[in-house]
């Protein structure tokens, strides 16, 4: 499956093409190429077979929990795989360690409803422009 381009597609899409990343901190940046860390999420030991990821026995709490980190802009985007398989998040940092104190403090997470794999992603290719040279 080809999620990178889907993510591509789908920012260019809700933001005709005018995205921008301006709240990163490129303080952390450690190269010049963008790099944010990623969370997958895969079905944890309670997660429950057969049950759409939406009817899931503590969902609510996770949604609830990745909302919030949204709204405090730690959060770029995120949401379920289609195939029932989990999820994934991208985070506006660069920050290994910030990225898998949150990931890991997830309700779901810590109630065995899902697992967090944590990961820096470096962007050497977008057509996005992710840092702005100046506002326009």
């Amino acid at each position: 499956m080809k999620i990178i381009p889907i993510i591509l597609l789908f920012l260019l899409l809700i933001t005709n093409g005018n995205f921008r990343m301006n709240n990163i901190d490129k303080n952390e940046q450690s190269t010049e190429k963008p790099i944010f860390c990623v969370l997958k999420h895969s079905p944890g030991k309670n997660w429950k077979e057969g049950i759409p990821f939406q009817e899931q026995p503590g969902v609510e709490e996770h949604v609830k929990y990745m909302s919030m980190q949204l709204k405090n802009g730690f959060l770029l985007m995120g949401g379920p795989f289609l195939d029932n398989s989990g999820g994934m998040m991208v985070c506006k940092t660069a920050n290994l360690n910030k990225a898998k104190e949150i990931a890991e403090a997830d309700p779901a997470v810590v109630a065995g409803l899902l697992k967090v794999e944590v990961k820096q992603w470096m962007i050497p290719m977008s057509s996005i422009e992710l840092f702005p040279t100046q506002e326009k």
